[in-house]
């Protein structure tokens, strides 16, 4: 798939607390290339002395007929901290779109499974679900009840489940503890998740052990996208793969986890 290089101007920057912003870029006097839910794009980040590599962002949300990508950022460090005070009118230079993506399911019965900055490309997937005529459903797992983020754009597109660490919102507890997940009798068949690694390892267990197709989207390191630096290799039973460019969404059955 064809990469390309563009400079976009940020025409809005919505910030949802304190550690959360969705940027939304224009492509001027150009069409948006076709992109899939799961692709991420890499941003390069200006005027930070120590921030020399481009940043892995999730493609949260593209809107072709405005010409608009959104992006979630979570402000972590030095270079996510520079891109959630980007004001309207500054630009970003990204390479885009990098990477595999979710695989439409087989039948009409999907759970999508997101925690923390995980659910970030699940929004993306719910509006092509839908538009390919399946109503998904979506679980969501935070912190606290500030932590759950934009769930009414989730909520026009599906159901909404939400669990929190401290019982705030939703059931108590982790993503893995709502009682979708603990189901013998899941009314399921395929599972989409992003986000941290332990969450995502119960639910392809949960999911094999049910006999149900889970596909995963890793959140490795990235510093180029392309698969030159090898810094975000991980390992599969068919051998060691890029993340970068053979995922960073995988088949759960084909990760040594």
């Amino acid at each position: 798939m064809k990469k390309n290089i563009d400079i976009f101007e940020i025409i809005a920057n919505n910030r949802l607390n304190h550690e959360y912003v969705v940027l939304e870029l224009a492509l001027k006097g150009k069409e948006l290339p076709e992109m899939h839910p799961g692709q991420f794009v890499q941003v390069k980040v200006d005027n930070t002395p120590a921030t020399f590599l481009r940043r892995p962002i999730s493609i949260h949300d593209v809107d072709y007929k405005k010409g608009i990508i959104k992006l979630l950022i979570q402000e972590v460090g030095e270079g996510t901290r520079w891109m959630g005070q980007l004001k309207e009118g500054d630009f970003l230079n990204l390479v885009y779109p990098l990477g595999n993506w979710f695989k439409l399911p087989k039948s009409e019965k999907v759970l999508l499974v997101g925690g923390g900055c995980g659910v970030a490309p699940l929004l993306f997937l719910g509006r092509v679900l839908k538009a390919n005529g399946i109503k998904p459903r979506f679980l969501i797992g935070a912190k606290n009840k500030e932590y759950l983020i934009g769930l009414n754009e989730y909520e026009e597109l599906g159901e909404v489940f939400k669990t929190t660490e401290d019982g705030s919102a939703g059931t108590k507890g982790y993503v893995i503890h709502h009682p979708v997940m603990k189901t013998q009798t899941p009314d399921f068949d395929t599972v989409y998740t992003c986000g941290p690694d332990a969450m995502m390892k119960v639910i392809a267990k949960y999911a094999e052990s049910h006999n149900i197709e889970c596909q995963v989207s890793l959140e490795n390191t990235m510093a180029c996208g392309i698969g030159a630096c090898l810094c975000c290799v991980t390992a599969t039973t068919d051998g060691n793969k890029c993340t970068c460019i053979d995922g960073p969404v995988f088949d759960s059955k084909l990760l040594k986890w």
